[in-house]
């Protein structure tokens, strides 16, 4: 495809005009961007200030709310009301003084004092100061007449002995249905103003007349936000909470601030943050600088375009002329591709083959993997047949003696155990099959001790031959556990069997101790040695199928690893750690379950 370009249309000068509106259509973008950033930048200050603010809000609340139960508490104190029952009596205002001079220092606030009835202060905390309060009256304070009404009077003023800003909360002091007094507790506030820092927000804070208390701002202090009116005045200047009868308004231009507030409703306070509008005029001027350069910037880029026009029109022509090269370079390509596409095809049907190659040797490996299992199930087999085998021989060797010392009863007894070790190797292998069809037997109550005993009766012999000390703390009550009686004797016989292995290593004294721990949902078997230990190998490897710190001919490193398996299938934990004192220890925790019927101990094959 060829492009033909008229050259007049190359001479063409660039439209000056066109231009110049384009610039005046982009300036008048100016004027929404500002709107949006001032937008922008306001809701960004009233979210920042909002936070503030209620921090702020939260901590005046805070300091208030600690000290609004003060007065109906301390009301009740038999010093205070022993003045009020007997005001003259100069050892009960003495001792009511020095009282309240304690709290004050206990809890912070200004300043604590009680009075009469009539208003008359009669003990306060600042007693030995020059501007006590004892004999002045405050009758006319609005918190005094609420408490004589029976209400928690609440009022912020300076005072007017001290001259010190404040919040009074006024508490009456009852006997019975009558108020015999008024605990009054003040509260200094200064410090509130000192935590909002320099900043060019400001915290205005103004009670129900719009005058305002606190502030961040020294000569907005005790200053008028509004018009007071005549009733109001009266009001100000009967209970006299400012250093001025006649507040005057405040100096205060308010579209230069952009104001939030919160009002207190149980004070009649409202909380305000001032921030100044220049606070946003400065980043919005910002904006817009940075605009009018983007604007220029524009300008400029499409006067560039505009006189750059020729000599892109004149690369067309010498673009067509490489479209036409590049056209047969890919005709070139597309032969190169075709050719690499046969060979790909080639390449696919080659690893089709070798995929059926794979598959066949995946085949060989499943059944490699089954006949390595089996080779593992008849180790375990043979593990666990090892120790009932031991003691049917040792069983078969008494009965031989008791019989030759003609002691049938007792060789009765031998042959009766025999028949039961029996029957628990059938059970095992029994369990075994199961375990490898990954049958789940239904767990029964076991009584623990039994099961425990009957273990250490098939090793009794062993034990004996060693001179292993067996140090046993179990409980004389049945400890009833969730397994299975089978299970649970295998995990105990092989727990105890390696415990006697490791034993074998170290000199006489040997010692084997059993304890339990209990728990609500649980029992605990504590099994220690004072053999060597654990190696951090072998607590790290303790339950991993054929790794043993034996010979090939003591064992085949599947009893621990047996033991975990069914303690688990039981629900239980098997832990295994090294005594502080020396020795290894072994955890083995099982559920907790009802009581069963308690079976009968086996004898001891030594006998």
């Amino acid at each position: 495809m060829s492009l033909d370009i008229d050259p007049s249309e190359l001479s063409s000068r660039p439209r000056w005009r066109h231009l110049l509106l384009l610039a005046l259509m982009l300036a008048l973008l100016l004027f929404p961007l500002q709107r949006l950033a001032e937008q922008y930048y306001r809701g960004e200050l009233a979210q920042q200030n909002s936070q503030t603010l209620d921090l702020y809000v939260a901590n005046l609340l805070g300091i208030l709310k600690r000290y609004e139960v003060l007065p109906q508490t301390l009301g009740d104190l038999p010093a205070l009301r022993h003045v009020l029952e007997d005001k003259r009596n100069p050892n009960h205002v003495d001792e009511a003084n020095r009282l309240l001079s304690r709290m004050r220092e206990l809890t912070g606030a200004d300043a604590i004092y009680l009075m009469a009835p009539d208003g008359e202060t009669l003990a306060a905390s600042n007693w030995a100061s020059a501007d006590s309060f004892v004999g002045r009256n405050f009758s006319f304070r609005p918190y005094f007449q609420d408490a004589v009404a029976g209400r928690l009077g609440r009022f912020f003023g300076l005072g007017t002995t001290s001259s010190k800003r404040g919040y009074y909360f006024a508490a009456p002091v009852r006997e019975g249905a009558s108020v015999i007094g008024e605990l009054v507790v003040k509260v200094d506030l200064d410090h509130t103003e000192t935590l909002w820092g320099n900043t060019p927000e400001q915290l205005v804070v103004t009670d129900s007349y719009g005058v305002v208390i606190l502030t961040s701002r020294p000569e907005w202090r005790f200053r008028a936000t509004r018009p007071l009116s005549e009733q109001e005045r009266r009001e100000i200047q009967s209970i006299q909470p400012y250093p001025t009868l006649d507040p005057q308004p405040i100096d205060l231009i308010e579209r230069a601030w952009l104001t939030q507030e919160r009002h207190l409703d149980e004070m009649g306070w409202t909380v305000s943050i001032k921030a100044p509008i220049t606070l946003i005029e400065r980043p919005v001027n910002t904006v817009l600088l940075v605009g009018t350069a983007v604007l220029l910037v524009l300008i400029l880029l499409i006067g560039l375009t505009m006189l750059r026009r020729r000599h892109y029109l004149e690369r067309i022509a010498h673009d067509a002329q490489a479209r036409r090269e590049l056209e047969h370079r890919v005709a070139e390509r597309t032969r190169d591709l075709e050719r690499l596409n046969a060979r790909l095809k080639d390449e696919v049907l080659e690893r089709e083959h070798a995929q059926q190659e794979l598959f066949r040797a995946q085949d060989e490996l499943v059944q490699a993997g089954k006949l390595s299992a089996l080779g593992t199930m008849s180790a375990s087999i043979s593990h666990e047949l090892n120790q009932p085998l031991a003691a049917i021989r040792s069983y078969a060797d008494n009965a031989v003696v008791l019989l030759d010392h003609k002691r049938a009863d007792d060789a009765r007894g031998n042959l009766q155990q025999i028949s039961e070790i029996t029957g628990r190797m059938a059970s095992i292998i029994a369990h075994l099959r199961a375990f490898a069809r990954r049958d789940r037997h239904a767990p029964e109550s076991v009584a623990l001790q039994p099961a425990l005993e009957d273990a250490l009766a098939l090793l009794a012999k062993r034990r004996r031959g060693l001179d292993v000390e067996l140090i046993r703390d179990l409980p004389d009550a049945p400890l009833w556990v969730q397994a299975g009686e089978t299970r649970l004797r295998q995990v105990l016989g092989n727990l105890l069997a390696n415990a006697l292995d490791a034993l074998t290593e170290k000199a006489v004294p040997r010692k084997l101790w059993l304890s339990t721990e209990e728990a609500a949902d649980s029992v605990t078997l504590l099994i220690r040695d004072n053999g060597p230990g654990f190696t951090e190998d072998a607590l790290a490897r303790a339950i991993e199928p054929f790794f043993t710190t034996k010979t090939s001919a003591q064992g085949l490193g599947l009893g621990l690893a047996i033991c975990d398996t069914l303690t688990r299938a039981l629900g239980g934990e098997l832990h295994f750690a090294n005594h502080e004192q020396g020795g290894a220890l072994i955890r083995l925790r099982l559920c907790r379950s009802a009581p069963g019927v308690v079976p009968h101990a086996p004898e001891d094959p030594s006998n």
